[in-house]
């Protein structure tokens, strides 16, 4: 609930790149051609090229009117997106508000739309893949929190009710009763959220790089909430799926191709299992383009930053981190569809560390919590210098042609290896390599390919020999490149702070 260069010229020489005098890249060096349309494919996001893709970003999200204003000091400009773009992120979360797609019931703001789809073709243009998220958090400002428009609600706190404030005032009464209103469609407000979001879903229609829709975010089961503890809560997720499914309709009536993302019910934060698409309880997902969008957070550690509890209590994170992936696990063995982590990390390194190598390990994507302008009216420091930065910006594979087996990466030295399985499709595999893990150059060497990209390029491009697996490793001149995280499962089979602001999540 939470919420936070390859440097180097190169010589080929039998299929390896080593470098000699180091160079910075220059940002016309970390251009890249725009996002193409992604689209699920099993366990898979795959591109318009036929490679699999995997994600890194970060979230920018937009809580209060007016929405997406450049220059506020938190949404995104293009300088923003440069230095995305140089660190390697190919996408970002941006957030979106039914309050204000329809700030009054039935008029649909264009003037947001339009902000919307410019801030889009920005991202794209920059190869940074767009995901729209219908965010809230305490369902509406009725309650102080954001979302939901208040004409859409009718439930409303008592005189004198206390309010806690984010994240416990989920447990008023009175918000509990307005999310039964949500789950019940009381007074059309479902209909009304498929309305705004099928217009949103058409406003993006003809732009590849909208990686998906995310319903809702956080959604929370409302008055049967305590029946979600301690299993998981098989009769609200009954109705919640049918609810995710009476959105998904609105949008695919407007947008009949854009991945459509389904977020479990928020007790996933606090341990619970989902039972989306579980039969009996609920029923397999039909739709092939759905996209599971779990967040994870570490409990111990949200206290520490809500409640100012002891930040001794984040050693019990492990514990339920090894839950969390326990449950994505279960998910994608029996859904079978995509996963991308579209929150995670607050300001822990240690928690954020413990994320990216199981996402790692199983070649699920992600997006952190949070990202603010750095270049609004107050100005700050490029934040991915920091610990958390680093730990983020790594050498990965942005788009494989072919099925990733296994991938490692050490943030500490920068050591990296990445197995997959050639198959065919019309652009060659696509590594990014951390601007920051390198300062003397690099040296990046195949096994079953070689390397057809420039000398010192910060995209590493790959072409396979044949149908044999292809290993690629790139390390600094000085490593072997052997110290690499212990191997945690293959990608095969699925086994296995805030940046610019402040510290906590969403």
């Amino acid at each position: 609930m939470h919420r936070l260069l390859a440097i180097g010229f190169a010589t080929a020489l039998l299929g390896t790149l080593v470098t000699s005098a180091p160079a910075i890249a220059t940002a016309d060096e970390v251009e890249r051609p725009p996002a193409s349309q992604v689209h699920a494919e099993g366990r898979s996001l795959v591109d318009a090229f036929g490679r699999t893709v995997l994600l890194h970003g970060v979230n920018n999200v937009d809580k209060s009117a007016p929405y997406l204003n450049p220059g506020d000091g938190l949404t995104i400009t293009d300088q923003d997106a440069d230095l995305l773009t140089r660190h390697g992120f190919n996408t970002v979360r941006l957030g979106v508000s039914f309050d204000g797609l329809m700030p009054e019931r039935g008029r649909i703001d264009d003037a947001y739309l339009e902000r919307i789809a410019g801030t889009v073709d920005m991202l794209a243009a920059r190869g940074i893949h767009v995901l729209l998220d219908n965010h809230q958090d305490g369902l509406s400002n009725i309650w102080g929190g954001n979302g939901f428009p208040a004409w859409s609600i009718e439930a409303r706190p008592l005189p004198g009710e206390p309010n806690p404030g984010f994240p416990m005032n989920y447990l008023m009464p009175t918000m509990n009763l307005g999310w039964d209103e949500v789950w019940n469609n009381t007074h059309g407000v479902l209909d009304h959220l498929g309305t705004a979001l099928g217009a949103l879903a058409a406003k993006v229609n003809d732009k590849p790089g909208v990686v998906g829709i995310e319903l809702m975010n956080e959604p929370w089961p409302g008055t049967p909430f305590l029946t979600c503890f301690p299993n998981g809560c098989p009769d609200f997720d009954r109705k919640y799926q049918a609810a995710m499914q009476k959105l998904t309709d609105h949008v695919r009536a407007a947008n009949p191709t854009v991945p459509v993302f389904w977020e479990p019910n928020v007790t996933w934060n606090q341990l619970m299992p989902t039972n989306l698409a579980n039969p009996p309880a609920t029923p397999a997902i039909s739709d092939p383009n759905i996209v599971f969008a779990p967040h994870d957070y570490c409990i111990p550690s949200q206290l520490a930053i809500y409640l100012r509890l002891p930040e001794a209590l984040r050693a019990g994170c492990e514990l339920q981190q090894e839950n969390t992936w326990r449950n994505i696990d279960a998910f994608t063995a029996r859904a079978g569809i995509p996963t991308v982590v579209t929150e995670f990390g607050d300001g822990d390194p240690t928690v954020l560390s413990s994320t990216l190598a199981r996402a790692d390990a199983r070649f699920i994507g992600w997006q952190y919590w949070h990202y603010s302008s750095i270049f609004g009216p107050t100005g700050r420091p490029d934040p991915f210098l920091g610990e958390v930065g680093r730990q983020l910006v790594r050498t990965y594979p942005q788009a494989t042609a072919g099925q990733p087996v296994q991938l490692r990466f050490n943030p500490e030295g920068g050591d990296f290896e990445y197995t997959y399985r050639p198959r065919p499709a019309a652009r060659p595999t696509e590594i990014y390599v951390s601007d920051l893990h390198y300062p003397g150059g690099y040296v990046a060497e195949v096994q079953g390919g070689q390397v057809t990209s420039a000398p010192g390029a910060r995209i590493v491009t790959v072409e396979t020999d044949g149908a044999a697996p292809v290993t690629v490793r790139i390390h600094r001149p000085d490593s072997t490149g052997d110290d690499l995280p212990e191997a945690a499962g293959s990608a095969e089979s699925g086994s296995s702070g805030s940046v610019g602001a402040g510290s906590s999540g969403s």
